[in-house]
C-alpha cells in the first residue's frame, strides 16, 4: 500500500473509533439511568479495576503496549463517569419551577455554576455588569441591586474583595431564599456572613474545590460551611448530592487554617519554585530537554500556577488570618533542608526524608486503593 492508501485506512480506523466511543457514552447514559433506578451508585471502583486489568490483559495478544491500553480506558472510564454524572443531575431535576440568581455569574467560576443551576432545571439569572447577552434560558442584569431577590436560590461568585460588601447589602435587604458565597477564603467575609446571620437570613458558606473547567466531580470536594442555619446548609449540600463529588462540613476557622496549607502552602512552593528558575539565568527549554520526571511533574504544576490570576493568588495568601503560618512553616522547612546539605548531615536529611514518607503514606494508601 502507498503511503496515501495507509493514511486513508488510519482514517477510517480513526472514524470507527469516534463510532465506538460514541456508541459507548450512549450506553453511559443508559447505565446511568438504569442505576438511579436500582439505587446504584454512579462510581464503582471494582469494577473499574476489573475494566482495566482485562484491557491489560488483552492488550498483549492484541500487539498493544499494556500502558497504552490502561491509559485508553481511564480515559473512557472518566469520560463515561462525567456522563452518567450530567445524566443523574439532569434527572433529578431539583431546581425544576425554581429560580436562582448568580452574582458574578459571567466569571469563571460563577458561570460553571450557572450551567450546574440550569442543568438541575433551575431559571437562572445572572447579574453581572460584565455579562453580554444570556445564553438560552438565562436572563442578565448589570447590577444584582436592581433584582427583587425573591429567588429561591443567591449565589455570590464575585471578586473576594467585593463579596464582603455584597454579603453585607443582601443582609439589609434580607433576600427570603438560601444565600451563598464561593470564595475560597472565609476570613474575609466574616463580617457580611454574620450580618446575614443575624438579620435572620437562611445563609451558608461554600468552597468548591476545583476549577471552572471540571467536568466530573468524582474524586473533587465541596467544602461547606455551618453557619448555624441547618435548613441552608443542607439545601446547599443537596445540590450536589447527584454528583459524586465527596462533601466535607466545617466550621469557618476550621476552613480557614487548614486551607492556608492546602492552597496558601502548595501555591507558594510553587511560586517559589518557579521564582528560583527564573532568577537562576538557566534557560527553560535547556532545563526540559533534560528534565526528569520529577522535574517534568512539578514544571507542569508551576506553570500552572504561573498562568493564574495574581490578584486571587495575593489574596489567598494576604486575606487569610492564618495564611503566615504556612509560609513560615515553608521557610523553616527550606533552612532545614539548607542545614543538613551544608553542614553535611546525611541523617538529618534521611531524617527529613522518613518523615516525609510516613506523613504521606495514609494518602498513598487512599490512591492505591482507588487506582
Amino acid at each position: 500500500m502507498t503511503l496515501d492508501e495507509l493514511r486513508t485506512q488510519l482514517n477510517d480506523l480513526d472514524r470507527r473509533l469516534l463510532e465506538l466511543i460514541g456508541e459507548r457514552q450512549r450506553a453511559s447514559r443508559e447505565v446511568a439511568r438504569v442505576k438511579r433506578a436500582t439505587g446504584y451508585p454512579t462510581r464503582d471502583y471494582a469494577r473499574e479495576r476489573d475494566v482495566i486489568v482485562g484491557a491489560r490483559a488483552r492488550a498483549a495478544g492484541l500487539g498493544v503496549p499494556a500502558d497504552v491500553a490502561e491509559g485508553v480506558m481511564r480515559l473512557l472510564i472518566r469520560s463515561s463517569l462525567a456522563t452518567q454524572e450530567q445524566a443523574s443531575v439532569s434527572a433529578l431535576g431539583a431546581g425544576s419551577g425554581q429560580r436562582a440568581l448568580v452574582i458574578g455569574g459571567a466569571g469563571k467560576i460563577g458561570g460553571w455554576f450557572v450551567n450546574f443551576l440550569a442543568s438541575q432545571g433551575y431559571q437562572v439569572e445572572i447579574a453581572d455588569p460584565s455579562a453580554g447577552a444570556g445564553a438560552v434560558g438565562v436572563a442578565t442584569i448589570s447590577d444584582w441591586r436592581s433584582s427583587a431577590l425573591d429567588q429561591e436560590l443567591i449565589v455570590v461568585a464575585t471578586p473576594l474583595g467585593a463579596t464582603d460588601a455584597i454579603l453585607q447589602e443582601l443582609a439589609v435587604r434580607r433576600p427570603v431564599g438560601v444565600v451563598f458565597d464561593v470564595g475560597s477564603l472565609k476570613s474575609p467575609l466574616r463580617a457580611g456572613l454574620a450580618a446575614l446571620r443575624v438579620a435572620g437570613v437562611r445563609v451558608t458558606s461554600v468552597h468548591p474545590m476545583f476549577g471552572p473547567s471540571t467536568e466530573l466531580l468524582s474524586g473533587r470536594h465541596v467544602i461547606f460551611i455551618d453557619l448555624g442555619a441547618g435548613d441552608a446548609l443542607e439545601r446547599a449540600r443537596a445540590l450536589f448530592t447527584p454528583t459524586m463529588v465527596e462533601q466535607v462540613v466545617m466550621d469557618l476557622e476550621d476552613h480557614d487554617r487548614l486551607i492556608a496549607y492546602v492552597l496558601g502552602l502548595s501555591h507558594a512552593l510553587n511560586i517559589a519554585f518557579f521564582t528560583a528558575l527564573a532568577q537562576s539565568g538557566e534557560a527553560a527549554p535547556r532545563l526540559v530537554q533534560m528534565s526528569s520526571t520529577t522535574f517534568d511533574a512539578q514544571f507542569d504544576i508551576a506553570s500552572e500556577v504561573a498562568q493564574e490570576s495574581p490578584e486571587l493568588y495575593f489574596e489567598i495568601q494576604r486575606l487569610n488570618d492564618y495564611g503566615a503560618q504556612p509560609l513560615a512553616a515553608l521557610a523553616q522547612a527550606l533552612e532545614a533542608l539548607r542545614a543538613t546539605v551544608n553542614g553535611n548531615d546525611p541523617a538529618g536529611f534521611a531524617a527529613l526524608m522518613r518523615r516525609g514518607l510516613e506523613y504521606t503514606q495514609g494518602r498513598r494508601e487512599l490512591r492505591a486503593r482507588r487506582a
